[in-house]
């Protein structure tokens, strides 16, 4: 409990940069309740994922981010053994002076529970990925309030950990033609890290990004480190490891981050206690100023530079 207590202290003793805020009560009870056991580890196609959808609609709503059709729902069917399990992927827009969009993205689900016995079944998955959702949602926040200049999609995909299927889906029925998406900046566990470091993903494959993302590092309160992007580096080439590898074999440029696999990963100690509560909240404010400088000074025109894999 005192650990806990002053971790609450940093968090809130921290200043924020002058240009940027972010509602760290908010950012903190999203993970919280996203991670909670009653969310029964959000696996595809469960009660838990259900009741985690429920909760990201809700705040979808009080954001105020716009629906496309009426609706920010968007079931896909995927074949999980001899099993068609149903995922769903929740998206809306915040609309730009630009009908070219950024989609930001982070997956929801996770492992659900073991069933087996024991005093602890549940994958609550804190970092991976209720952390992302968290930023995700608070990133939604700052552009309601701050009109973009690309249009935002915010898009919570379902069934990444069942092989990057909600990306999957999107990609293949988009709300808007895949030539009028600009860029795809995906989180995925931004909140656990003994080391002051959160990884920037999608740099080695798309030079001119590096510049946006230097910037925002030379002045972030973060370690904000390019790299886990060279295809040479094997199993520590994260491109292929969540769902903005969807958007890459789309030839749409990416910016991944994340950080380093920790002992909590994938295991049921992947818990709200476990997470770095000043890290995470400084990690968000880093994630944002990439995009808001992004959004500010990125060329519209469709990037065609790539370096292949």
């Amino acid at each position: 409990m005192k650990w806990l207590c002053y971790s609450v202290f940093l968090l809130f003793a921290l200043p924020a940069p002058a240009q940027t805020f972010i509602d760290s009560a908010q950012l903190m009870k999203d993970v919280r309740t996203l991670s909670a056991d009653k969310m029964e580890g959000r696996k595809t196609g469960t009660r838990g994922s259900r009741m985690a959808q429920f909760y990201i609609l809700d705040r979808f709503k009080k954001i105020g981010i716009s629906a496309y059709h009426n609706t920010y729902e968007y079931p896909f069917y995927f074949q999980e053994g001899d099993k068609k399990i149903m995922g769903t992927n929740l998206y809306g827009y915040i609309p730009g002076k630009l009908s070219t969009v950024m989609v930001i993205s982070a997956h929801y689900d996770h492992l659900g529970n073991s069933k087996t016995s024991g005093a602890d079944t549940i994958f609550n998955g804190a970092d991976d990925n209720a952390s992302g959702i968290g930023g995700l949602l608070a990133i939604a926040s700052y552009f309601k309030k701050h009109p973009p200049r690309y249009t935002l999609i915010f898009a919570a995909f379902d069934g990444e950990e069942e092989g990057l299927q909600g990306a999957k889906a999107f990609v293949a029925q988009p709300p808007v033609p895949l030539t009028q998406i600009r860029q795809n900046i995906n989180m995925d566990m931004i909140a656990h890290n003994d080391k002051n470091e959160l990884y920037v993903c999608g740099t080695q494959q798309f030079p001119d990004l590096k510049k946006y993302t230097d910037e925002v590092a030379s002045r972030s309160s973060v370690k904000l480190i390019a790299g886990h992007d060279k295809p040479e580096s094997g199993t520590d080439d994260w491109t292929k490891q969540s769902d903005q590898y969807e958007f890459f074999k789309q030839k749409i440029p990416f910016l991944y981050f994340g950080v380093e696999d920790h002992p909590d990963y994938h295991r049921v100690t992947d818990e709200y206690s476990r997470i770095n509560h000043s890290f995470y909240y400084r990690a968000v404010q880093a994630v944002l100023e990439v995009v808001k400088k992004l959004d500010s000074d990125m060329p519209e025109n469709k990037y065609s530079g790539a370096r292949t894999m």
